[in-house]
């Protein structure tokens, strides 16, 4: 039997006829660049988000390059963030003209360690962008106090984490901006690429707004120097179709996560860990052993999908070695790097399924 890392026709299958529908509504309309299916969703991201505002963007990547054109970043200026992320993070960053500046992780959690965060400050220092990596948010709070005192913007990369909470707060919510991806895999995916911006600033509000069209108003009279960062009608349609079950889908995720968190107790395989006050909704389920490479080994010879996010931090990638780090600059970034590995963690993952995944990994340490 073979155990998929995700199975999203497993999903589809659910909700076919619904998608369907709502892809022939948009077609019908032909309205297809923004319109109501568009406005819908940001209204109801925004809401989910505990955000008073919305824009739909083509991508999880655009929805972080735009917030950052639209808070004026570029040549001269920093970014705080980390070298343990996907790409779009960092390349985002870069894009804009602004040189990243990286701080190590906490072990435990993978994401950013605030206790490093100031150490890494400079008269240029213009945002923190800090990563709820895996499904659960960032320790926030300290974060925002260093924001405060040096006046720094803070943009949300909740790629992975929609509708994650951390004290009681969404994702999205804490910062400056949120981003949130809709790539397939994520927990409310579309039927290809989507992002979304959220704030709490009217007037930010406005301008990416902007920024998503060519920095246009009205059309052919041009404010800034934006892009064609549009959400498409047709996902916004399929993204409206799945929202109402993104609840219960992050449960089901987290039901699974626990069963593995209870199986894998008293063996070498180090499970997430989940920070008092926060809720995860485990985008992935991310494991971690010294013999990571016996363990993939072990995986694939037993037709269960895995995956190593992420195999390279962003320090030790070829394209920013410009930016003058040595490999050993950020020794928990890198360690990880080599020892973690996700397994099978996605809703409608049958309990037999799941066993064979436990027994699997098990059998390696017997």
């Amino acid at each position: 039997m073979k155990v998929p890392l995700l199975d999203l026709k497993a999903q589809y299958a659910t909700i076919k006829d619904e998608i369907s529908a709502a892809v022939a509504e948009v077609l019908e309309s032909q309205i297809c660049i923004g319109g109501p299916k568009v406005a819908e969703l940001e209204q109801k991201i925004a809401a989910i988000s505990d955000c008073k505002y919305a824009v739909g963007v083509s991508s999880g990547t655009d929805a972080l390059l735009c917030s950052l054109m639209a808070l004026k970043i570029g040549p001269g200026d920093e970014v705080i963030t980390t070298p343990f992320t996907f790409f779009a993070t960092v390349g985002s960053i870069v894009r804009t003209g602004a040189t990243p500046v990286f701080v190590d992780i906490d072990p435990c959690t993978y994401n950013i360690n605030p206790a490093l965060i100031e150490a890494a400050f400079t008269p240029r220092t213009k945002a923190i962008v800090p990563v709820h990596l895996f499904g659960q948010m960032c320790d926030m709070d300290p974060i925002v106090k260093i924001a405060n005192k040096h006046s720094l913007y803070i943009v949300e990369d909740a790629a992975q984490s929609i509708t994650a909470t951390y004290k009681g707060r969404r994702a999205g919510s804490i910062g400056t901006v949120g981003c949130f991806s809709f790539f397939p895999s994520k927990n409310l995916g579309g039927a290809g690429d989507g992002g979304m911006i959220v704030t709490n600033d009217e007037s930010l509000h406005q301008r990416i707004a902007l920024f998503r069209n060519h920095g246009a108003k009205p059309k052919y009279f041009h404010k800034y120097v934006g892009g064609n960062f549009r959400l498409d009608p047709i996902q916004a349609a399929v993204l409206l179709v799945k929202l109402p079950r993104l609840d219960e889908w992050s449960e089901a995720r987290r039901r699974n996560a626990a069963y593995y968190n209870e199986a894998f107790q008293g063996t070498p395989i180090v499970t997430p860990h989940i920070r008092p006050g926060c809720v995860s909704i485990y985008n992935q389920y991310v494991i971690r052993t010294a013999n990571r490479d016996a363990l993939l080994a072990q995986l694939k010879a037993n037709d269960i999908g895995c995956e190593v996010y992420y195999p390279v931090p962003m320090h030790e990638q070829e394209c920013f070695a410009n930016l003058g780090y040595n490999a050993s600059d950020f020794p928990h970034s890198r360690a990880a790097a080599r020892e973690v590995v996700a397994i099978p963690v996605y809703p409608e993952l049958r309990a037999d399924e799941r066993e064979r995944v436990v027994v699997a990994i098990k059998r390696l340490y017997s």
